[in-house]
């Protein structure tokens, strides 16, 4: 077992997901993109101890950043304090942030971050979502869909 295993500590995988937003938005597509941190908020994302329910991004000065996303703080005794829902710097090229700009022009599209986590070289990284808001009707649907998928699997494992 390895020894960040062992801490409850996240080397690698989710840190922080935000499992809500698949259900209020048609998912479009997604973008992978770096985030600009300071040691305390990594340390506190490798706990885990991130959430994203109320987080969103977008474009300020021609950057994108990511709003309202809660990195509270990180409690080993750590001088150096931080703001746990402070804008962070998403890094991404030119080319990504114009193509995101475009779409997000479009009425009710929004980028919405869908989960933080850690690639293979232990860099946290955000994925965004390019959604557009679901409707009630739109909302009951999907949970039929998925209602009827786990009532289908279970008669099927039941049959052998």
């Amino acid at each position: 077992m390895a020894k960040a295993e062992k801490k409850g500590l996240i080397s690698h995988g989710i840190a922080a997901q935000n499992r809500k937003a698949r259900f209020d938005y048609s998912i479009k597509d997604t973008v992978e993109a770096g985030m600009v941190l300071k040691g305390p908020e990594v340390k506190s994302l490798r706990h885990g101890r991130a959430t994203l329910s109320e987080a969103w991004a977008g474009e300020r000065n021609g950057e994108m950043w990511l709003f309202n996303a809660h990195i509270p703080e990180y409690q080993g005794g750590v001088l150096s304090r931080f703001e746990p829902r402070a804008p962070r710097k998403l890094l991404l090229k030119k080319k990504q942030i114009d193509q995101l700009l475009s779409q997000v022009a479009r009425q009710g599209v929004t980028l919405v971050p869908l989960q933080i986590h850690f690639n293979d070289q232990g860099r946290a990284k955000v994925l965004l979502g390019v959604g557009v808001g679901r409707q009630k009707q739109d909302k009951r649907e999907a949970i039929k869909d998925r209602d009827w998928k786990r009532d289908k699997a279970r008669l099927m494992a039941a049959r052998g």
